[in-house]
């Protein structure tokens, strides 16, 4: 069995936007976050202990949205600002992980007056109940500058410095197939425990042709493309344990409320104002990955 029991979203749960807190009517919104978040980590341990006593052998694991921060050039304050970003997206999964609070977190909480209040018995709750195996969204990569320099680029609920080196999406999210083996060799080599990508695809203007079609031949290169890198990394040794891409029909962007916004291979006839007779059809991409799926990805 592989289960998620305990589900701690970075963009839910972080200073960005303090969602599932309310924060409106305290002094501190970093405190009433961090706070929050680490009754978080309690009961997810504990959701974890529980389903190893369900289910003895059950694999458990948790899920972070995956953003690797480059820096934006080799000067040292950009590779610093670049390293605090990625400390930041995987404190989260080091808390799973490693069943304790990382150390350079510290100086962040101090810095932001920061007291986290816990209970007896909490750190050993942490310490005892790590997970078996991380899973993980992955889309993009950011590349984040130290200084004002650079165009600035989308992305998933945050941004940062457009690199040069790639192409973006209709919505202007970076495409980093490459970056998709550099997160999971960072994952494994950090962890050392297996991965699971259950979140990866592409949002994008879908056009329907007169005879009903959907030729959407850059979602099938998208996909391609970062299956493609999956294969690399597991080459490198990690231990990849499945796939799930985002997703198989068309619904409203989280990250946008917009319809428009497709990453199914099934069309869905609606638009962003809800007007539309909801009839699905089968884009080019769903025959090319139900043939992925069969091959378990040889054919791509």
């Amino acid at each position: 069995y592989w289960l998620t029991f305990n589900e701690i979203n970075v963009m839910t749960m972080s200073p960005f936007t303090g969602g599932g807190v309310v924060i409106d009517r305290v002094e501190n919104k970093q405190q009433a976050i961090y706070q929050a978040l680490h009754h978080q980590f309690v009961a997810s341990a504990l959701a974890t202990k529980r389903g190893h006593e369900i289910i003895p052998g059950a694999q458990i694991g948790c899920m972070l949205a995956r953003i690797e921060s480059y820096p934006h050039t080799c000067n040292p304050e950009d590779i610093l600002k670049a390293q605090h970003e990625n400390q930041m997206n995987l404190f989260f999964t080091d808390v799973h992980a490693r069943g304790e609070y990382p150390n350079y977190m510290n100086r962040y909480f101090e810095e932001n007056n920061i007291v986290i209040q816990t209970e007896p018995g909490d750190a050993e709750i942490l310490k005892n109940n790590t997970v078996d195996f991380i899973s993980f969204s992955y889309y993009m990569t950011l590349t984040v500058s130290a200084g004002p320099e650079g165009e600035k680029a989308a992305g998933n609920l945050i941004g940062g410095v457009k690199n040069p080196y790639l192409q973006s999406s209709d919505w202007g999210w970076q495409i980093d197939p490459i970056g998709l083996r550099v997160t999971l060799n960072t994952f494994y080599d950090r962890y050392q425990k297996p991965l699971f990508i259950v979140e990866n695809g592409l949002g994008a203007y879908d056009k329907v042709e007169e005879d009903g079609s959907v030729h959407d031949t850059y979602r099938i290169d998208y996909l391609r493309q970062h299956i493609a890198q999956m294969k690399e990394a597991i080459a490198d040794g990690v231990d990849l344990i499945g796939y799930t891409s985002w997703g198989p029909i068309d619904l409203v962007s989280m990250s946008t409320s917009e319809m428009s916004k497709r990453y199914g291979f099934i069309y869905v006839d609606l638009d962003d104002d809800g007007n539309g007779t909801l009839q699905r059809s089968k884009k080019d991409s769903f025959n090319w990955y139900k043939n992925v799926i069969a091959t378990n990805g040889e054919e791509l």
